[in-house]
């Protein structure tokens, strides 16, 4: 049976550029979660949280990860849980606050991280890396940070007349 080719139809430049956006994090979300899982039995979102924690010189809280990564802080949570039954993650007692716990990789999750993030990098080397030249890695960092920005407060409306 022939495949029937799909279209996005008559959208504009920005729907386009939109969906660009997501095709891209999908696709390679996917090449490297099925890399990592492969080569490490390790998901995407565990080494994302052992990312941000690999570039911390101190332990940090659950929350401050939330905060940074795309997942949840329950999700944080659960993610160190297993971090931690693999000897990869340790939890420490906050030093300010008696209700919190802070994360560290340990010396064999810094291991793991190194080895991950390497098939990382050999997995966006095809599929990213060697697509794009340094003007499009440029143009693509000033898209981001335009879009991390906090967006502008709308403009105030003006009064109608008879209020």
């Amino acid at each position: 049976m022939a495949r029937t080719e799909l279209t996005l139809g008559e959208l504009t430049a920005r729907d386009h550029a939109f969906y660009g956006l997501v095709w891209a994090g999908t696709t390679l979300s996917a090449k490297v979660d099925q890399a990592l899982g492969k080569a490490h039995d390790l998901p995407l979102s565990w080494f994302e949280v052992m990312l941000w924690l690999h570039g911390q010189d101190e332990p940090v809280a659950a929350s401050d990860l939330g905060a940074k990564t795309l997942l949840s802080r329950s999700q944080v949570s659960r993610v160190a849980d297993s971090l931690q039954a693999r000897g990869l993650v340790e939890r420490a007692p906050s030093p300010v606050d008696a209700r919190s716990v802070r994360l560290a990789l340990t010396n064999e999750g810094r291991r793991v991280f190194a080895a991950a993030d390497a098939t990382r990098r050999a997995v966006l080397a095809e599929a990213f890396d060697d697509r794009l030249d340094d003007a499009d890695i440029a143009a693509l960092e000033a898209v981001w940070a335009k879009l991390k920005r906090p967006a502008a407060p709308a403009p105030a409306s003006a009064p109608t007349p008879g209020t």
